[in-house]
């Protein structure tokens, strides 16, 4: 059924006439002259008044050992009625529940309604306000429509906070559009109804609803505080929008709002993700200069700015100026070096960092955990596992840490131990992700699993949709080095029927395990597929397309996969390199190709001693070289002799042969 809440909160934002009687409340109100017992104990309750006290521990221990959830859902609403009583947010948590299953019971919110008239529960104002809350919290978002509904029916005018609910509810249900539409006509409003638009447009990156929503709100009378603030111009630096940001800053000069140390780690941290760092520095010089001191939050941004951008010895610097000022560590902050050092290969350093830990009196969380490991996993010191926990290192695993020891043991050389951690994750009732389902996959094919693999798989298309192209090429990937390369082919092209989601490394894997399966034909087919449909070839694409044509001695092939890789700026491997002298030699050095060679290395995506072998026996065959390559031998050649003494005779007779 179509609720008309819904209905009308499309178009058009018309409400139910708040003067229309309703006779649900008189009926209420005979229900509840019908139970003289619950009468009784409600008499009781206010004959007690002045000597029995609500606390929340209190309530919430009555709560939850109500054996009837009705009668619980009626005590929760008869202590919100008392004076000066707030209940807690766990007793909120409590009746999610309590009130999900009594709908699921009754059917609808206005069943649980109407089963709160029969046990003499009085329907007021107050008793939807809080089911609304409730539901809210709870994230019940259909039932929360359903409860405005039901306050509308019963005769009653929705106040801000219900208006508040349900933009926020729209926003949350993908509804943005429809939620600014009510924004704009709703009777009353205040502070925390633009408020709740503007956070939820942040959160989805909405500039342009985040313009229009504070122009309503100054229009209205409200004005953002620092809080805001900070959620707005948060928003504008995370895109790069500094134009907007400063436009932002500037309205907050007018009102009179400082500039906070928040706001200024804000900037900053704006123009370090973009990568201007100059900006970023001369902002924390500005900062500095108005009084503000920068705090471990704005130099964790600086730090990490300036190791994304290659600068680590200025990172490290800017951690000892940090360290001088009396600036104490906290553990993001190790998180970002750990990170950043393992990515930039300072393996020692980043190790360093996290044994430090202990030293420092803090304890990692899962995030430092994962970070270690891939750490170790990438350098491939293996060993160095065992050590991470000499310390008695206790850890509280969560998804994440279960994802990077699935890894791990994988990349170890341990697949039945990936298998048996994926096993007892689920047994700790944790739910697994795609990186799980990757782990898993990979552990079981590298294991000899491999229907067991293939069944896995197979249950996971069934339950789950949109899955991402790397759990299709795990499977292919898996299927190829245990040597079953014709099943990787037909899973991979089951995938192209079903239009998987798939991407150029799940193309290159059934090429690979075409030709080493012999189907030489049909990889160039699907070669020439995967360049049709977008996909960009990848280096190890071209090395293994290259050296296919090479076997097949298709020459126009050749010189044209090394031109794409000339016009991709992808460097030629030396196994690649060897078999194309290899077809050189046994097709007379065709002019065409050995040019494009010289081209390719002219280009730095060949090494010198590459081209000294190239060149040396491509001029004994003759070879023609045209005047541009010559030009460009002779000048690098040059360069050589100048800079490089070793082999100094060798590169002069070949500058001599080129001239």
């Amino acid at each position: 059924m179509v609720r008309k809440w819904i209905l009308f909160l499309i178009d058009p934002f018309h409400f139910f006439n708040p003067k229309t009687h309703s006779l649900t409340p008189l009926f209420s109100l005979s229900k509840h002259l019908q139970n003289p017992t619950f009468c009784r104990e409600i008499h009781t309750f206010q004959k007690k008044k002045s000597r029995l006290v609500l606390t929340p521990q209190l309530v919430e221990s009555t709560l939850l050992n109500c054996s009837s959830d009705l009668i619980a859902l009626g005590f929760f609403l008869w202590c919100a009625k008392q004076p000066n009583f707030f209940h807690h947010r766990r007793a909120f948590d409590h009746m999610v529940r309590v009130v999900g299953r009594l709908t699921q019971k009754s059917g609808t919110i206005r069943g649980v309604i109407d089963r709160l008239g029969s046990v003499g529960c009085v329907v007021k104002a107050q008793t939807f306000f809080i089911l609304l809350r409730i539901c809210w919290r709870g994230k019940l978002y259909r039932l929360v429509f359903d409860v405005c509904e039901e306050l509308i029916a019963f005769g009653y005018v929705p106040n801000p906070f219900v208006y508040n609910v349900i933009i926020d509810v729209l926003f949350k249900t993908g509804r943005g559009e429809v939620a600014i539409r009510l924004l704009k006509e709703i009777p009353v409003s205040n502070f925390l109804t633009f408020n709740i638009a503007l956070s939820n447009l942040c959160r989805l990156n909405d500039l342009v609803g985040v313009v229009v929503v504070l122009r309503m709100m100054l229009g209205k009378g409200y004005f953002p505080n620092d809080e805001t603030f900070s959620m707005v111009l948060n928003c504008f630096c995370k895109v790069g929008r500094f134009a907007e940001a400063f436009q932002a800053l500037g309205l907050m000069s007018i009102l009179g709002i400082p500039v906070s140390v928040t706001i200024w780690g804000i900037l900053i941290d704006g123009y370090c993700r973009k990568g201007q760092i100059s900006m970023a520095i001369d902002l924390l010089e500005n900062m500095v200069e108005t009084g503000s001191s920068p705090n471990v939050v704005i130099y964790t941004s600086l730090i990490k700015g300036f190791m994304e951008s290659g600068m680590v010895n200025c990172a490290l610097t800017m951690l000892g100026i940090m360290e001088a000022k009396g600036c104490a560590y906290d553990l993001v902050l190790y998180n970002v070096l750990i990170d950043c050092l393992f990515k930039v290969g300072r393996f020692d350093d980043a190790l360093g960092m996290f044994f430090d830990l202990e030293k420092r009196n803090m304890v990692p969380d899962s995030y430092t955990f994962s970070s270690i490991l891939s750490a170790i996993c990438s350098s491939r010191r293996l060993s160095l596992f065992p050590k991470l926990f000499s310390n008695g290192l206790v850890l509280h695993p969560d998804l994440f840490v279960y994802n990077s020891l699935l890894s791990y043991f994988c990349k170890a050389g341990f697949p039945s131990f990936a298998v048996k951690l994926y096993n007892d994750m689920l047994d700790d009732g944790i739910i697994a992700d795609q990186y799980s389902f990757v782990g898993l996959l990979n552990a079981l094919c590298s294991s000899g699993r491999v229907d067991e693999a293939i069944n896995v798989y197979g249950r996971i298309l069934v339950s789950y949709s949109n899955l991402d192209a790397h759990i299709h090429t795990v499977i292919i990937g898996g299927l190829i080095k245990a040597g079953k390369f014709h099943r990787a082919v037909r899973l991979f092209k089951k995938a192209v029927v079903e239009r998987y989601t798939l991407d150029a490394v799940s193309y290159t894997l059934p090429i690979y395990g075409l030709l080493r399966g012999g189907r030489i034909t049909e990889a160039c087919t699907l070669y020439s597929q995967m360049k049709e449909l977008g996909f960009a070839p990848n280096a190890y694409t071209y090395n293994i397309m290259l050296s296919c044509f090479c076997k097949e001695r298709d020459t126009e092939m050749v010189r044209q996969t090394i031109q794409e890789m000339i016009d991709a700026d992808v460097e030629l491997r030396f196994d690649t390199f060897r078999r194309i002298t290899d077809f050189l030699f046994k097709s007379n050095f065709p002019h065409p190709v050995f040019n494009l060679l010289i081209e390719m290395w002219g280009a730095g995506l060949m090494c010198d001693k590459e081209i000294y072998v190239l060149l040396s026996n491509g001029l004994a065959y003759g070879v023609k070289i045209n005047d541009m390559n010559c030009r460009l031998l002779k000048a690098k050649l040059e360069d050589v002799l100048l800079l490089d003494t070793s082999g100094s005779d060798d590169f002069s007779d070949m500058a001599a042969s080129v001239g």
